[in-house]
């Protein structure tokens, strides 16, 4: 158990590298809220605007959509940084790893709000039109709230799984968590700095694991009344 402790837990490595760790997770917390914000904000404009059905218009969005579903975001995340400067295009790290995760949460928020669009039956959209609201009036007082509240709960599972997704920085010399975690057992020779990313990342991501949970027992009771 000593052995174990020392290895995991020893406590001058910890004391030495812990404000390394905690810089680390306020630049993870940043960068998740800036991917989180832009990726939603895109999602649902991209499902509102398939919604007008113009088809050149859902080509793209559903393009956009497999494709970005489809790649790993770490390949992305290396053809933009090492493959953009062949071309005279130079990003810095957070910057290419703020632009794959925010497409990458676009393409399955988009998605998820436009499964949401689609469970709106279609005699509320009639009975929004008839009201003389107009499509646009229509989409935003009648659909856009059932949408949102029906896509919320498959959303935040997604949020969490996509800015989980910052420690892919780390090979790209992001300094977020994992990345001053590596750095610092590198140099001190000991699992220590990587026992202390572990826990900072339950502190930053447990509490939106339990919320995704409570959003699906709220979800499932209200489809039950």
């Amino acid at each position: 158990m000593q052995r174990f402790l020392e290895t995991f837990f020893n406590h001058d490595v910890m004391v030495r590298y812990l404000p390394d760790i905690v810089a680390g997770v306020w630049v993870a917390l940043w960068i998740g809220l800036m991917v989180v914000v832009a990726g939603v904000a895109m999602g649902l404009a991209l499902a509102c605007l398939r919604t007008c059905r113009i088809r050149i218009c859902n080509v793209f969005i559903i393009a956009f959509a497999d494709i970005f579903r489809a790649l790993p975001p770490l390949v992305l995340i290396l053809i933009l940084y090492f493959g953009l400067p062949g071309a005279g295009i130079r990003l810095s790290g957070p910057m290419v790893l703020f632009i794959v995760l925010s497409l990458t949460l676009a393409a399955f928020a988009e998605e998820i709000f436009w499964a949401g669009f689609l469970s709106v039956e279609k005699g509320q959209w009639e009975a929004g039109l008839s009201t003389g609201l107009g499509f646009g009036g229509t989409l935003l007082h009648i659909a856009l709230p059932q949408a949102v509240r029906l896509a919320l709960p498959p959303l935040v599972n997604r949020v969490l799984a996509i800015t989980k997704m910052t420690a892919l920085g780390s090979v790209i010399g992001v300094s977020e968590v994992l990345s001053a975690a590596t750095t610092a057992q590198s140099f001190s020779g000991s699992a220590t700095p990587l026992s202390l990313a572990a826990i900072a990342y339950l502190i930053i991501f447990l509490p939106l694991v339990w919320a995704a949970r409570w959003f699906e027992r709220r979800h499932e009771r209200r489809r039950r009344t």
